[in-house]
């Protein structure tokens, strides 16, 4: 543990630098104007041939180029699509946090660490089925292993191959700003990215590192991740109305949009950030995580894991659930709700939303921008953190949209498709970001806005 691990600031953490990918576009401020306007990212699949699947839309991110972020783009030239979505948005919060070059910040690389919540990366699609019809032999009806080995020698590319590893994104990213310092990738489905954000903060507080990149990339808008939702059912196949499939909250929510992208936060103690003169943008303030030890395929079904995450958040974050703030206001201004537009989870996510805050929560404005750039799977939750601290930044809560006909089973202020300025009200300043995986896993992060 560092000598100043008992400095007051040094346990302080703040947020320095925000860059996201996401299917509405990447810079902050442009992305944060279409969300506040509720416009939708949603759109028919585009990166394979998606026609004969029941569900043929998705929330794509832009394709982007690392040749225009990155100082050295040759080393990740055969970085996957999750990789490259995340070395963008890693630029842009370095960038933010006014650290310049990468390779000349000067910075104590090995007390300069990273977390993400990153998904597996894209399986060779297009070469893995030749190598496996290659293989096959229909008199057998079985793959013969030989020719298999043989098709692969010859269609499959080992680089490519490689990155497929959730840990490669975070190889990528180290190299690319040398971050030596404690490193760790989790999988914990769509929960993951908060996860990471999470447990980077506790790195950070407990002394082990003065910096973290925290955050999360993902993409499953590939042949076999597709299939496998529709599979679950778990997926809108509003293929008539693509843009108003994704519908949380909504009676006639039929499941989750697909969506794609990254989300990446510099992290810093308050001492660190002080002393290189950066500017925090917002305070993470509590961090909560439970599991429902319930069931893999279904939510607890009263939430319970969700309000001890919550719960966790909040009694960290020294925040009453239960009580006004000292403006007269509810203890939370702003809930960035997971959201996912199945009904499982919105009614159940509303449950113990109400059980934590009692009789504040129908005061809390509370939404998913899931509504308009879908599911960013393990993406998700860095990606609606930084809405959070846009939210304490602008005073303006992001709306949910394709909201019209209220469910009984829902019925919180969910911000319904219209943005809404709380300035008049006070303004937006602790935040509460919910986000629940597959299998069970829950964290919650509380953010607010920094004060001395």
């Amino acid at each position: 543990m560092s000598a100043n691990a008992n400095n007051t600031d040094a346990r302080r953490v703040v947020i320095t630098g925000m860059g996201w990918v996401t299917p509405l576009g990447v810079d902050i401020d442009e992305t944060w104007a279409r969300l506040i306007k509720g416009e939708s990212g949603v759109g028919p699949v585009t990166r394979f041939n998606a026609a004969s699947f029941s569900t043929n839309f998705a929330a794509q991110s832009p394709d982007v180029r690392i040749e225009d972020e990155l100082p050295r783009p040759e080393a990740h030239a055969h970085a996957g699509l999750n990789t490259r979505f995340a070395l963008v948005a890693a630029m842009r919060a370095w960038k933010q946090a006014g650290l310049g070059d990468p390779d000349r910040a000067e910075i104590n690389r090995n007390r300069f660490g990273m977390y993400l919540g990153s998904g597996e990366g894209a399986l060779d699609h297009d070469n893995f089925f030749a190598t496996s019809l290659a293989s096959w032999n229909s008199e057998t009806g079985a793959s013969d292993p030989v020719a298999w080995a043989r098709a692969a020698y010859k269609h499959m590319d080992a680089r490519r191959e490689i990155e497929q590893e959730p840990n490669m994104c975070l190889a990528h990213i180290c190299e690319a700003f040398g971050a030596a310092g404690p490193a760790y990738n989790c999988m914990t489905a769509c929960a993951a990215s908060t996860q990471a954000i999470g447990e980077a903060t506790e790195v950070l507080r407990r002394g082990d590192a003065d910096m973290m990149f925290a955050g999360g990339a993902h993409s499953m808008i590939h042949p076999l991740g597709m299939t496998g939702f529709i599979r679950l059912t778990a997926m809108s196949s509003r293929s008539d109305e693509p843009h108003t499939a994704a519908r949380p909250f909504d009676a006639t929510r039929d499941g989750f949009v697909m969506g794609e992208g990254a989300g990446m936060l510099l992290l810093e103690t308050l001492e660190h950030a002080r002393a290189r003169g950066a500017t925090p943008l917002a305070e993470i303030a509590g961090y909560g995580s439970s599991a429902d030890a319930f069931r893999i395929t279904d939510i607890q079904p009263e939430g319970v894991g969700a309000q001890a995450a919550m719960r966790e958040a909040l009694h960290e974050a020294g925040i009453d659930p239960e009580r006004p703030d000292a403006q007269g206001r509810p203890p939370v201004q702003y809930i960035s709700a997971h959201g996912t537009g199945t009904k499982e989870n919105d009614s159940i996510e509303t449950k113990a939303v109400k059980a934590v805050f009692a009789q504040q929560a129908p005061r809390i404005p509370f939404s998913s921008v899931k509504s308009m750039i879908g599911h960013l799977i393990q993406a998700a939750g860095a990606v609606e953190l930084i809405t959070c601290v846009q939210a304490i930044r602008t005073g303006v809560a992001p709306p949910t949209m394709n909201l019209h006909h209220p469910d009984s089973a829902c019925d919180l202020d969910y911000v319904p498709n219209a943005a809404r300025d709380m300035r008049a009200a006070g303004g937006v300043d602790v935040c509460l970001s919910n986000s629940f995986g597959f299998g069970g896993q829950n964290d919650t992060i509380i953010v607010k806005r920094f004060a001395d």
